[in-house]
């Protein structure tokens, strides 16, 4: 095992290693698991990001960069990328603590973190549509065109029927055979699901339908240490895909940039 899965393993909070099941007993040796692609990055590009938006969510539509945050207070903001200026903004209610986001057919979905409630936009001004409610925790949100993909901070991947919002399935994300919690931010990609792992440096490409991590993107060192106001809380988060150029975007909670970054390795 290589140094960034073994910092990554050991980063797993202990209930989940608790609950990671140990090797049956055998007098035959047992494979070695299968190796788990470490990637890196290259900057592209820089571009500016509100140093108070606390990301968490983030996706990119026509061009515009469309966001969610927590704190300050929580909002879904449509941003201009090239000077990071806020275009249109909708606050939450004070009792709700913004979380993640995703755009599907011209609907922004948006979850809240404890509350149970997600709230669904118009993806070209942002006006309120509706709400809904979910069982549990919303963490980050994504779709594969068909099924919302849903994270709560647990090891899950919950799927929901996007008109209905009801759950149609779950899926376990798994590395090396260990439950990974705190996934946060997700990103649909090529059909992978992209995810932050929370105070975290990793993004885990994830199989959607085994939940097995398929590979690891080692983000560390991208925002330089004194561009960063709080090292517990301003932590990696936010991943956009622009699929029709082929572009990827990361930002964190707080950053004064976002980077479009390209993967290199694996190594």
């Amino acid at each position: 095992m290589g140094p960034v899965l073994a910092t990554l393993l050991l980063a797993l909070p202990a209930s989940a290693a608790a609950q990671a099941p140990g090797p049956a007993p055998s007098s035959s040796p047992q494979p070695a698991p299968a190796r788990v692609p470490v990637y890196g990055y290259e900057v592209v590009r820089t571009f500016p990001h509100d140093p108070t938006a606390f990301t968490q969510g983030l996706v990119i539509r026509d061009g515009v960069l469309i966001e969610s945050t927590g704190r300050n207070p929580s909002s879904v903001r449509r941003v201009r990328l090239e000077d990071g200026v806020v275009l249109q903004k909708r606050e939450l209610e004070p009792e709700f603590f913004g979380e993640g986001l995703t755009e599907k057919d011209g609907r922004v979905f948006s979850l809240s973190w404890i509350n149970g409630v997600g709230f669904i936009w118009n993806a070209d001004d942002l006006k309120p549509v509706s709400r809904f409610a979910y069982a549990g925790e919303g963490w980050g949100l994504t779709h594969d065109g068909t099924r919302l993909i849903l994270s709560d901070g647990s090891a899950a991947l919950r799927f929901l029927d996007p008109d209905t919002q009801a759950e149609t399935g779950r899926v376990s994300v798994t590395l090396n055979g260990r439950p990974v919690r705190q996934l946060n931010e997700l990103e649909w990609i090529d059909g992978e699901v992209w995810a932050n792992v929370w105070r975290t440096d990793y993004i885990l490409r994830i199989d959607p339908e085994s939940g097995r991590v398929v590979g690891v993107i080692d983000l560390s060192g991208l925002l330089p240490k004194d561009q960063v106001k709080d090292p517990v809380d301003d932590v990696l988060n936010g991943i956009a895909w622009d699929a029709q150029n082929r572009r990827l975007f990361v930002t964190g909670k707080n950053w004064p940039s976002l980077f479009e970054i390209r993967l290199t390795g694996p190594r």
